[in-house]
């Protein structure tokens, strides 16, 4: 980690199909081994799913996932005379983003659907709805930081 100055945050450009940055920055995370057209295949056929099943428009439905998901605050280990606090912080809407994004990702691969698609666009749904395991790891994450709010002082 540089100490004179912090690295500058690179523009990513927006999807083909809906020119959507969001969209390419989920792309990219969900890619492995730097496979995009893989990537973007799974992403698109996510999406025509996700319209077939709920009539609606698609990105508006993935942009709603992504905001539930989203964390407001989350906790930071802080060292205080010997002792590891649990601080309680706010967090930034670049890291909500990403944590979202992560989630969403990460619930999509353990759920026990045949193909990565209908994984993706089962937990996208559910997302939207108000459940699945990205939203329990939101709230799981809300109520770690409710619950020690009483270190809340140890901010920095």
């Amino acid at each position: 980690m540089s100490r004179r100055h912090s690295a500058e945050k690179r523009q990513v450009l927006p999807d083909p199909k809906h020119g959507d940055v969001v969209l390419t920055k989920f792309m990219n995370s969900l890619m492995i081994d730097g496979k995009k057209s893989v990537a973007e295949r799974i992403v698109y056929g996510a999406l025509d799913v996700m319209e077939e099943k709920a009539k609606t428009e698609p990105m508006a439905m993935f942009h709603e996932a992504l905001d539930n998901v989203k964390p407001a605050v989350e906790v930071r280990s802080r060292r205080v005379g010997g002792a590891t606090y649990q601080v309680p912080c706010e967090v930034r809407a670049e890291r909500s983003q990403a944590l979202a994004i992560r989630w969403l990702i990460a619930a999509a691969r353990k759920r026990n659907e045949t193909t990565m698609v209908a994984r993706l666009s089962g937990e996208l749904m559910d997302a939207c709805n108000n459940r699945g395991a990205a939203i329990k790891k939101r709230e799981d994450t809300h109520k770690m930081a409710e619950a020690n709010k009483a270190f809340s002082h140890y901010r920095w």
